[in-house]
């Protein structure tokens, strides 16, 4: 090594930048961070770094590019990602969260349910199926105005981004309930918030209609892998639930589509839900990653439920998400009351955006928007304007030409 007698380099290993770093091919050097990750990269994006030892603070070159997310995720490259050391993930997340999104925003959202119980599903988890004797009772759908009320708080309070979900298996021919939901999305639209709903499984011609209503995005989550999924849900398929999701994408609304830990997935479910989110055509818009409340009554219930999902599984589960899917909001939903305000900052570190707030989520306890707002207050967080996208942030000196060569010929790790 002959550059700046080895000390960028050194600095550079001991922030744990870069793991090796191989040249020459031609013009271009190899920068590898572990295994799996690997980018060729102009020599000449190296030559800034020579000018200022203060800019080496900042990566040199992050394991995943905001501006060209990748489709082609095989399971064993995110197994991969997922399963290497905690600190080296938090890093690499945190440094592609900062690339594409202000660290400092966290969107607030506020999910009111708007037709509670009846549903004819399966799913263990969900105190909301008429299959399980659970504290939730049946209700008619909400009214019009109380929908516009609750919205209006949620505004009012910080949240820019108002999502409606009724308990339906699928909303087939409900034409009256859906002709409700349509006017309760333009009405919502005119708060100048972002509208989403979760209505259950919804053909091409509903996809429309709600997209010309202005709905801004549809929750439909695949909850875990396709191999676990069959032992929560029997149903509803997976390809049923993939099928919306198509229809909702070709309707040009954005998805919103995560999962659920504790549900008795293993690592590798995790892992297959990740690589299912990662190589759709798109990417979903958001990914919510949720916390097993468990319900009495559920088969998931407190006396039955699997092992409790502890911090740092939800964030290494934030982390890879954020890594695979650099543009996508990930939304830190259910649980969260199971994790103190020191665990939910280190789950923002590692790329979470976005939290549900208000006391109660469809049917399950959830922080109230005062202690929200506390917890932001003492992160130093503001709140995520609505209609904000992710932003294509390249740093500068990897784009500013310099004159003179640099060469590497070889690192070596001591």
């Amino acid at each position: 090594l002959h550059l700046l007698g080895g000390n960028l380099m050194a600095l550079l290993l001991a922030r744990g930048t870069l793991a090796a770093a191989r040249c020459w091919r031609g013009d271009q050097a190899v920068l590898r961070r572990s295994r799996v990750m690997k980018q060729v990269v102009p020599v000449s994006a190296l030559r800034p770094l020579a000018s200022s030892v203060a800019a080496y603070s900042l990566d040199l070159d992050p394991p995943a590019d905001p501006a060209t997310p990748r489709h082609d995720w095989t399971r064993s490259e995110i197994d991969a990602i997922f399963n290497q050391p905690f600190s080296e993930l938090l890093h690499q997340a945190s440094a592609v969260h900062r690339q594409a999104f202000d660290p400092q925003e966290v969107q607030r959202c506020t999910l009111l349910s708007i037709k509670t119980g009846g549903c004819t599903e399966d799913c263990k988890y969900c105190s909301q199926s008429v299959r399980y004797k659970t504290h939730v009772k049946p209700t008619p759908t909400l009214k019009l105005n109380e929908v516009l009320e609750a919205a209006r708080r949620a505004k009012a309070v910080g949240s820019t981004r108002f999502c409606m979900g009724a308990a339906w298996r699928e909303m087939g021919r409900k034409k009256k309930a859906f002709a409700e939901i349509l006017e309760m999305v333009r009405e919502v639209r005119k708060l100048d918030m972002e509208v989403c709903c979760t209505l259950g499984m919804l053909n091409e011609v509903q996809a429309m209609q709600l997209k010309e209503a202005g709905l801004t995005a549809y929750n439909h989550n695949l909850d875990t892998s396709p191999e676990f999924y069959p032992k929560v849900i029997t149903t509803r398929s997976y390809e049923d639930r993939l099928q919306t999701i198509e229809n909702v994408r070709n309707a040009g609304i954005s998805v919103c589509c995560g999962g659920i830990l504790g549900l008795g997935e293993s690592e590798n479910d995790r892992v297959g839900l990740l690589h299912t989110l990662a190589t759709l055509p798109e990417h979903p818009e958001s990914v919510p990653i949720n916390a097993l409340v468990s319900v009495d009554g559920t088969p998931l219930g407190a006396e039955s439920a699997p092992e409790p999902v502890t911090a740092l599984d939800m964030t290494r589960m934030i982390a890879t998400a954020r890594l695979v899917m650099p543009r996508t909001m990930i939304r830190l939903s259910a649980g969260r009351l199971d994790f103190t305000e020191a665990e939910q900052a280190l789950m923002f570190f590692a790329g979470a955006n976005s939290v549900f707030s208000g006391d109660q989520l469809l049917t399950t306890p959830n922080p109230s928007d005062d202690k929200d707002q506390a917890l932001f207050d003492k992160l130093g967080l503001q709140g995520k304007p609505a209609f904000k996208e992710a932003v294509n942030v390249r740093h500068e000196r990897l784009q500013a030409p310099a004159p003179g060569p640099i060469r590497i010929t070889h690192v070596r790790r001591q």
